[in-house]
């Protein structure tokens, strides 16, 4: 792919990723004006009158910090499922690196040292093939 194309598909990409980050800012800021009414959020299940533990906030505040919560449990979950592949990766970075430099000293060596190549030699008259009968 040439730089131009690379570019232009960049641009591409910036205008798609800030046409749907203004959509959705534009629908978080509508939510959060239409659900601007106070609830009670409350952490004790055994009084529902009197909670030990509650919170008053506006609903909109509360989908967004659940929203936040949910996102950063899964992103959790995929980081530690994914702790296997990201092990593997580094093995094999470690593995690539030790024989590119394992190259790199046989290709010093090579050049360093004058080729001599053998002669083939004639192989025994018993192994010499025999011309086809007709």
């Amino acid at each position: 792919m040439t730089g131009a194309l690379r570019s232009a598909g960049s641009l591409l990409r910036k205008i798609v990723a800030g046409l749907v980050l203004v959509t959705l800012g534009v629908v978080l800021i509508a939510f959060a004006v239409a659900n601007r009414q106070a609830v009670t959020v409350s952490f004790d299940p055994f009084n529902a009158t009197q909670p030990a533990a509650s919170v008053v906030l506006p609903l909109f505040a509360l989908v967004i910090v659940l929203l936040i919560v949910g996102v950063v449990i899964g992103g959790s979950a995929s980081w530690l499922r994914h702790g296997r592949w990201r092990r593997t990766a580094r093995r094999l970075e470690r593995d690539l690196t030790r024989l590119r430099e394992e190259l790199e000293a046989h290709k010093r060596t090579a050049a360093a040292a004058p080729v001599n190549i053998p002669r083939a030699a004639e192989p025994p008259e018993r192994l010499k093939l025999k011309p086809p009968v007709q």
